[in-house]
């Protein structure tokens, strides 16, 4: 009985040791938390999408108030909570925060299957991933869509889907939040975040390069029927200055561009898209030629009188 008591005593004492010292040190190493980074942290959604660039809501918040104290919260963008919910939370920090203009995730390939034909079969692990890393997939493209939903998985907001008909990626403007989860999940990197656009009659007026094969014209073109075959005609008659040519493909800088849709009528391959119907264009009317003076309205001609010698 004295070896149980002992036992249990020794113990006793050994547990009250341990809890003193971590007291001590949890007093002594204790990290204060700023009360408005939780405050700010309940406004967020709470999705954790990474899309601001910080791992997960509590740590935009904590840059959020770093930002405050600081005295600017440039850069700094919740874009699943848009402009709403960065009011909210400008207005807790006592802050301004300048409006930014609203963007979405477009999947620049229009590598259908009637635009790119299959070439083989893929049998083996059915992830963009794991087909992007064992060669160029179905096709004689080696950078357009798998079409095997790797960016369908990671998507919290069921706003990315592949269409059945057409072997591609498509995006739910109405759902997409631009969080990029999309962007990171996609090996060939296709899918990128651009700016919305004007909206004109509920139709967001965007234009873009729809492709991103870096092969050379001859050989992306046997590829695929809409590929960009970097002929420079869009780049001539750009008023704007706002498309470059780069690694055999053209690029659209949406900061410069005014959507005027001029490169979308030029392109010879189709592989610019524009997201509204363009207006047709107005055929050209020939000037009539000039009326020709008949022998019955023509001025008689008046003949030299012969002088006799």
């Amino acid at each position: 009985m004295s070896f149980i008591l002992s036992a249990v005593l020794t113990l006793g004492i050994i547990a009250f040791i341990a809890a003193a010292i971590l007291f001590v040190c949890s007093k002594k190493f204790a990290v204060e938390e700023d009360p408005r980074i939780g405050q700010v942290a309940e406004v967020l959604p709470q999705a954790n999408c990474g899309g601001c660039g910080f791992p997960g809501c509590s740590g935009l918040a904590a840059a959020l108030v770093k930002g405050a104290d600081a005295g600017s919260l440039e850069g700094l963008n919740c874009p699943v909570g848009g402009a709403e919910v960065m009011g909210k939370v400008a207005d807790l920090l006592g802050m301004a925060v300048a409006n930014s203009a609203p963007k979405v995730a477009v999947v620049r390939c229009n590598g259908c299957f009637a635009n790119r034909p299959r070439t083989v079969e893929y049998d083996g692990l059915r992830t963009c991933a794991a087909m992007n890393s064992t060669g160029q997939g179905e096709t004689a493209c080696g950078f357009g869509c798998l079409g095997c939903g790797d960016c369908v998985k990671v998507c919290n907001f069921d706003a990315i889907h592949i269409n059945p008909e057409t072997g591609l990626a498509e995006v739910d403007e109405s759902k997409c939040t631009s969080c990029g989860a999309c962007v990171k999940a996609c090996p060939r990197h296709i899918i990128e975040i651009r700016l919305q656009g004007k909206v004109i009659k509920e139709q967001a007026r965007r234009v873009y390069v729809n492709c991103v094969n870096k092969d050379k014209g001859p050989v992306a073109a046997k590829a695929c029927k809409v590929s960009c075959i970097a002929c420079g005609k869009c780049q001539k008659v750009c008023k704007f200055d706002a498309i470059t040519i780069e690694d055999n493909v053209a690029y659209i800088d949406y900061d410069k561009c005014k959507a005027c849709g001029l490169c979308v009528r030029e392109c010879p391959k189709n592989a610019i898209k524009a997201t509204w119907e363009l207006p047709a264009l107005k055929p050209k009317t020939e000037t009539a030629p000039a009326a020709k003076t008949t022998d019955a309205t023509a001025a008689p001609s008046v003949e030299p009188e012969k002088k006799e010698a």
